[in-house]
């Protein structure tokens, strides 16, 4: 009877000790969700520092921008890496989810890219221009239109424009709102398109080369859109958050990013 008590007491103690060390194994993985460009490249670079410190980032990519969120809400994922906050006010007024951000990593400018017509002063009578087709972001391509003497908004409108607060079109230019990550494939099909940063370049587009038009880095849009790190509210203080936000915002990380991107995409910190 001792022997076999003596035997239970050893399996107890091996199994609370494979538990422990499990659960401290996890504590150290950071799953993290993120648009492929350039948000996991940027999470490749920050995935190194936090090996040297211990953590396992685990990066899942996403081609969309509903599936990182609704991910961070469930749990399956701690953090994502890929939205701005007017998106992610917007994305928690209609779905009602409870996502906060915790750190500003990166601005990418919106570009005019050049589809049919090559230039701002070609642009024809009629000319089609496609636009992103969510909120935030159509009211952002709206401005830039605006910046360039294209079409006049309403006054004082701002960052909540949309196509019906177009007061003067003088070109009559067809605006198409269409989904994000097809705008550059739209460019064969419209004279021009205002294309999301992360898009561009996945795309083989750099804004500083190939765009006829820029925003303003000292915009409204340049504070308003910066990229944020995004966890569910109460785990801002979560310590693989807080080690994750401590790596994105390194001295390596604003390195690469000014290194690789070449101006489309800016560190904001």
């Amino acid at each position: 009877m001792k022997k076999i008590l003596s035997l239970l007491l050893a399996a107890s103690m091996t199994l609370a000790v494979t538990s422990c060390g499990k659960k401290a194994e996890d504590s150290k993985v950071i799953k993290v969700g993120a648009s492929v460009t350039p948000h996991a490249e940027i999470l490749e670079v920050a995935k190194e520092i936090l090996a040297k410190e211990g953590y396992d980032l685990q990066i899942t990519e996403f081609n969309d921008y509903v599936q990182p969120n609704t991910a961070v809400e469930s749990g399956e994922l701690v953090a994502n890496y890929f939205q701005h906050q007017p998106y992610l006010t917007d994305f928690n007024a209609e779905q009602g989810t409870h996502l906060v951000a915790v750190a500003p990593i990166h601005y990418e400018p919106f570009g005019l890219y050049p589809g049919k017509t090559k230039t701002i002063e070609e642009i024809a009578d009629g000319a089609s221009i496609a636009i992103p087709n969510d909120g935030t972001n159509e009211a952002r391509a709206l401005l830039l239109l605006q910046a360039q003497g294209l079409i006049k908004l309403k006054d004082d409108i701002g960052l909540t424009a949309t196509k019906i607060d177009i007061v003067e079109n003088p070109k009559n230019i067809d605006i198409k709102e269409i989904d994000p990550a097809q705008l550059a494939r739209a460019l064969e099909d419209v004279d021009m398109a205002v294309i999301n940063g992360n898009y561009a370049i996945q795309a083989g587009l750099k804004v500083d080369k190939d765009a006829v038009a820029i925003e303003d880095k000292d915009s409204e849009a340049a504070t308003t859109y910066a990229n944020i790190l995004v966890v569910k509210e109460g785990d801002e203080q979560n310590e693989g958050v807080q080690a994750l936000v401590k790596a994105l915002q390194s001295e390596e990380v604003k390195k690469f990013i000014e290194e690789k991107y070449e101006g489309s995409v800016v560190p904001m910190f």
